[in-house]
């Protein structure tokens, strides 16, 4: 038998960013549902951004005690690798959701636990765990929040060899002997990173010549040389040709070059797809397996009515927990206006619009030595047509950095917008340079004039000092320019 039951609002996915945007429509006085299939929480809090970084973590700490005389002959050991998971284990709370359900509890949202996919306009037909049926109607909106799952390519053998996705890296209860790890972006070399440093013979395979190829190229160069450091095997211009795993579980990697490797397990880390195969996309024009394209409410291009909204990864244009939670809260705050009939407000407080998607995203790469990046980078803002200046900085002689690591290494660079004269990107690499980021994430959001920031006073001695030192590069690059 199936029943049914109406809503103000309905959200598809209760991961970060269903979760907020359940929270701005509560927040504006509509009862709301959410739908969910696996653990309320989602990906970032059991497979994703909380498990791999407490993974990271331990490495890090560790090689932070060791970059300082006095502490680093206090370190006489290596990482206690079970220590580590069971660590790792407490951040994903036991892949339990206990905790996450009593928050929703708390906002006065509701949770429907099975798989719900569109059927029709404003409607969602849920397959509960029992095998029922129940069918749920929006009075206002549906929001798409389902995210984005690890896409693998087709490779001859990979699907029968098994290999682990993002999720089995960051959730193995053993640390296997030996790791492949085909790809080059974050994902690859995070945790490259982290089972390298549980005492894994890692192996990183890339198809191109560089690392993290959406950052500066300077960001993946030192990313490599402190992979190398660690002990990883980073090998470039590597495809892989074909995938085999043996009777015994051995894993052999087959390269186009004719060359083979053999390991415990390969993880495959080379791209993302939305979480919208079986969605019921196509009962309201859409298409099923499709990122769904929105305006910057987040409402879904091409749906008549305005009712169907989609924010975070399943939307592709920023796939980051913490920009799918912005525009979770961006969305659930369209939604509750247009249900109040207000106008949508383009404010800066409490706006409607997500403008932080374009041109201020930024992201932290937690290997040693950590990316952290925000805006664009120096060939992204001279294809988008902008005449920039580039500034660079040596971290290592800014006196914070060299205080808090002995030889400290990592660079800085600030791109510049020579028309305005307001900053379009900035790069941190180096130990901690995530601390760094929001400072310049507030820059080039609110583009501040680089007059202004001459004013923004550094405390001595920190890292932070080093945009002082950017700032002095600028002018004197300025002064030594041609007229």
């Amino acid at each position: 038998m199936t029943s049914e039951t109406a809503y103000d609002v309905i959200v598809l996915g209760a991961g970060p960013t269903g979760e907020n945007l359940a929270d701005r429509t509560r927040a504006a006085g509509l009862s709301t549902v959410l739908v969910e299939a696996e653990l309320v929480g989602g990906e970032c809090s059991y497979w994703a951004c909380m498990p791999s970084k407490a993974l990271l973590r331990p490495a890090a700490a560790l090689a932070a005690a060791r970059a300082v005389a006095g502490s680093r002959e206090a370190v006489t050991g290596t990482l206690d690798a079970q220590a580590v998971l069971d660590r790792r284990d407490s951040f994903a709370s036991h892949w339990k959701d206990t905790g996450q359900v009593g928050w929703l509890d708390g906002i006065g949202a509701d949770l429907v636990r099975g798989h719900g996919r569109l059927a029709g306009p404003r409607r969602v037909a849920v397959r509960t765990p029992d095998g029922g049926e129940l069918v749920l109607t929006a009075r206002h909106a549906v929001a798409v929040c389902t995210g984005s799952r690890a896409a693998l390519p087709d490779v001859p053998g990979l699907a029968e060899a098994e290999p682990w996705t993002s999720r089995d890296a960051t959730s193995s209860l053993t640390v296997p002997g030996s790791l492949l790890v085909v790809g080059g972006g974050v994902v690859a070399v995070e945790m490259a990173a982290a089972w390298q440093a549980l005492g894994s013979r890692v192996t990183l395979l890339v198809r191109g010549r560089g690392l993290l190829p959406r950052t500066e190229p300077f960001a993946g160069e030192l990313v490599a040389d402190g992979l190398r450091a660690a002990g990883v095997a980073v090998r470039f211009g590597a495809e892989v040709a074909r995938v085999q795993r043996d009777e015994i579980g051995q894993v052999t990697v087959e390269l186009t070059d004719g060359s083979a490797l053999t390991a415990d397990e390969v993880l495959y880390a080379t791209g993302r797809a939305p979480r919208t195969d079986d969605l019921g996309l196509a009962t309201v024009g859409l298409t099923d397996g499709d990122w769904l394209a929105v305006d910057d409410t987040c409402a879904v291009r091409g749906v008549e009515g305005g009712w169907l909204f989609a924010a975070g990864d399943v939307n592709h244009r920023a796939l980051l927990t913490h920009q799918g939670k912005y525009q979770g809260r961006i969305a659930g705050a369209a939604i509750g206006a247009l249900a109040q009939g207000r106008p949508l407000d383009t404010a800066a407080w409490g706006a409607h619009v997500a403008t932080a998607d374009q041109a201020a995203v930024p992201q932290v790469v937690f290997t040693e030595p950590e990316v952290a990046a925000v805006g664009l980078t120096a060939e992204q803002a001279e294809r988008a047509g902008h005449r920039v200046r580039v500034v660079d900085y040596d971290l290592g002689r800014v006196a914070g950095a060299s205080l808090q690591a002995d030889g400290y290494t990592g660079r800085a660079r600030m791109v510049v917008d020579e028309d305005r004269r307001v900053v379009l990107g900035v790069t941190f690499v180096g130990p901690g340079a995530g601390e760094q980021l929001h400072a310049a994430t507030v820059a080039v959001t609110a583009e501040v004039p680089l007059e202004r920031l001459w004013h923004a006073v550094p405390a001595y001695p920190t890292v932070s000092e080093v945009w002082l030192r950017l700032l002095e590069t600028y002018r004197d690059s300025s002064a030594a320019a041609p007229e």
